[in-house]
């Protein structure tokens, strides 16, 4: 299996309910790996392009970057700790590689680090055969 990974980075805030309370406004250098697998490598000896996934990234973070993202369409309905950050960014990413990534690669697992130490990760797995074997979030 093959691994590619690419970094970025954006800057927000937000104010996430915890235990019924909500917290005071604060605001993160968040930092964001996205990883791409794939058991082949096309042609060219990709699993694809790291400028395709960095500029595809980069539009995503630019969407995030500088706003409470309370306030952000895309946590309308749920909050937006770092575990749901990451599972936006991987949906976001991997809709904007869809049909431009080589045969059985896709958009493995994006992470999100809010603080030091602190990371999460939202983790999509294939089977060999490159059907779905199933999704998942951790705390890393």
């Amino acid at each position: 299996m093959y691994e590619l990974s690419v970094q970025g980075e954006f800057c927000a805030a937000h104010a996430l309910l915890i235990g019924g309370e909500r917290e005071p406004i604060h605001g993160h250098n968040f930092r964001v790996r996205a990883r791409v697998c794939g058991a082949e490598l096309d042609a060219d000896g990709f699993v694809c392009d790291f400028h395709l996934v960095q500029e595809s990234l980069g539009g995503i973070l630019a969407d995030l970057s500088n706003c409470n993202l309370q306030e952000h369409a895309a946590f309308a309905s749920r909050s937006p700790t770092a575990e749901h950050i990451a599972r936006h960014i991987h949906d976001a990413l991997a809709g904007r590689l869809r049909g431009r990534l080589g045969e059985g690669a896709w958009v493995s697992s994006v992470s999100v680090t809010e603080a030091p130490g602190c990371e999460a990760t939202y983790r999509v797995e294939r089977a060999a055969v490159g059907g779905r074997a199933g999704t998942g979030a951790e705390r890393g």
